[in-house]
C-alpha cells in the first residue's frame, strides 16, 4: 500500500469555479482518501505543488488508437502488429500532454486495453468499443467506388482496422454481442456519412431505425451505451429516437434537434481539431483527395454548432478525433472552443462531464474523494486563461495517472 500527499496547490475540483485553497490531497493506492487542510499520515511522497493549480486529469472522449494514418484506405494494407506498436505511441504522447483518460470510438481493442492495465504500454486509461458499426456503402466502408473486392455484404463482411461492414438486424445483433464479449465499454454505429469515407455523401442518413435500436437494445443489456457519428438532423433525431447516448461531430445540427438531444438527456462531442488541422496540415500529410474535398462542407459549421448545443442546453463533451501525425495538435481543441466557450465551460466538457458520458461520475474528470488521482498542474490559472492549454504552452508542469507521475 502506498500513500502519497499532494500539497500547496489551488484545485479545481472539475465542476466549481471556486478553487479550493489551503487543502492538501492524500492518495492511497491511486485513489485519493481524503481532502482537507491536515490528512493523517504518514506518507511515502509528498509532493509540494509549488503554487500551481490542479486540474482533474483531461479526458478525450473522441480518440482513434489505430488511425496511424489519414488515408483510411493505406491503413488497412498495413499489418495488425504494426498499427498497435503505433496506436501504443500515440496513446503515450497523448498521456503525457495531460490526457489521463481517451474514449477510443473505432478501432482500439481488448488488447490494447490489457497492455495499459498491466503497464506493458504507457497510456491512459482506455475506454474501447471495437471496431465501429457501418453499412455497405457506409462511413466505415473504406472501398473505394467501382473497386472489385470480395468483401460481401452479409454478417461476415470486411472488418476493417477502425470499423465492420455489417448490414442487418440479426446480423447487427451478433456483430454487437461480440463486441460486447471482446469488453467493450459502448458500441459505436455510424449513421450519417463522412468526411474520411470514399464513397458516401455527408448528408446520407446511415442505417434503418430497426437496425440502430437492436444496437441500442444489445448495448442496454450490458448496461453500456452507444456512441454514433452524426452530422445532421435527419440522422441525429434518428439516433434520438433509438435510444443512442452520444452523437460525435453533429457539425450540422439545429436548433430543433439540438432540443431533442437535450431532453433525452443525450451527449453532443464537437471534434474542432480534427477538422482545422485536416485543413492546415492533411494535403502535406496524405491525406487523400475526397477528405479535402468533404472537409470543406463541415469545417465552418462547427463553432455554430456548439453555440446551438450551448442554447440547447445539450450535455457538451470533448474530444479531438485526430488521424496520423496530426494527433499531435490534440491541445487545440481548447484553442478552438474558446471562441465561444468560457474556460470553465470547455474545462467541465474536457472533465466531469466526459466522466459522466463515461459512466465514470465519481471516478474520473474530479479532485474528489473516491476519485482516481488523475490531475495535471498548471502553473497559471486556467480558469482565467485557458492558453495555459494550448500546445505551445509551457505552464504544465506535471502529469498525474493513479497518484503515480509521468511528467
Amino acid at each position: 500500500m502506498s500513500r502519497s500527499l499532494f500539497s500547496n496547490g489551488l484545485i479545481f475540483d472539475g465542476r466549481n469555479p471556486d478553487l479550493l485553497a489551503d487543502q492538501r490531497i492524500a492518495v492511497e493506492d491511486g485513489v485519493i482518501t481524503e481532502i482537507s487542510r491536515a490528512p493523517s499520515g504518514p506518507f511515502d511522497v509528498n509532493v509540494d505543488l509549488k503554487g500551481a493549480f490542479l486540474v482533474p486529469g483531461l479526458i478525450d472522449a473522441h480518440f482513434h488508437s489505430y488511425a496511424v494514418e489519414l488515408d483510411f484506405v493505406k491503413l488497412e494494407s498495413y499489418p495488425p502488429t504494426y498499427i498497435s506498436q503505433r496506436g501504443g505511441h500515440l496513446l503515450m504522447q497523448s498521456l503525457r500532454r495531460g490526457f489521463t483518460s481517451v474514449r477510443d470510438v473505432g478501432g482500439a481493442d481488448h488488447g490494447l486495453w490489457r497492455a495499459i492495465e498491466e503497464g506493458y504500454v504507457e497510456g491512459p486509461r482506455l475506454f474501447y468499443c471495437g471496431r465501429a458499426f457501418s453499412q455497405t456503402g457506409g462511413h466505415g466502408d473504406v472501398r473505394v467506388p467501382g473497386a472489385e473486392s470480395d468483401w460481401r455484404p452479409c454478417g461476415c463482411s470486411p472488418r476493417g482496422t477502425l470499423a465492420t461492414v455489417v448490414d442487418g438486424v440479426d446480423n447487427l445483433r451478433v456483430a454487437a454481442r461480440e463486441a460486447l464479449r471482446h469488453g467493450a465499454h459502448h458500441l459505436k454505429i455510424f449513421l450519417s456519412g463522412g468526411i474520411s469515407s470514399p464513397s458516401d455523401p455527408i448528408w446520407m442518413p446511415q442505417f434503418s431505425r430497426d437496425e440502430i435500436s437492436v444496437v441500442v437494445e444489445e448495448a442496454a443489456r450490458r448496461r453500456v451505451y452507444v456512441a454514433a457519428h452524426a452530422y445532421g438532423p435527419e440522422a441525429i433525431q434518428s439516433g434520438v429516437a433509438c435510444g443512442v447516448r452520444s452523437f460525435e461531430h453533429a457539425n450540422l445540427i439545429d436548433i430543433d434537434t439540438a432540443r431533442m438531444v437535450a431532453k433525452a438527456g443525450a451527449f453532443v462531442v464537437p471534434t474542432l481539431a480534427t477538422y482545422e488541422s485536416l485543413d492546415k496540415h492533411g494535403s502535406r500529410a496524405g491525406a487523400p483527395r475526397h477528405l479535402l474535398d468533404k472537409l470543406r462542407e463541415v469545417k465552418s459549421k462547427g463553432l455554430e454548432a456548439i453555440e446551438i448545443c450551448r442554447t440547447a442546453g445539450v450535455k457538451l463533451g470533448f474530444g479531438t478525433d485526430l488521424l496520423g501525425e496530426l494527433h499531435a495538435y490534440q491541445m487545440d481543441e481548447f484553442r478552438l472552443r474558446s471562441e465561444v466557450e468560457s474556460p470553465l465551460q470547455i474545462l467541465t466538457s474536457a472533465t466531469s462531464v466526459n466522466a459522466e458520458l463515461l459512466n465514470m461520475t465519481g471516478k474520473l474528470g474530479r479532485i474528489a474523494v473516491g476519485a482516481f488521482a488523475d490531475f495535471l498542474a498548471v502553473r497559471k490559472n486556467p480558469l482565467e486563461d485557458i492558453s495555459v492549454l494550448y500546445a505551445d504552452s509551457t505552464a504544465i508542469a506535471g502529469v498525474w495517472k493513479g497518484g503515480q507521475r509521468i511528467t
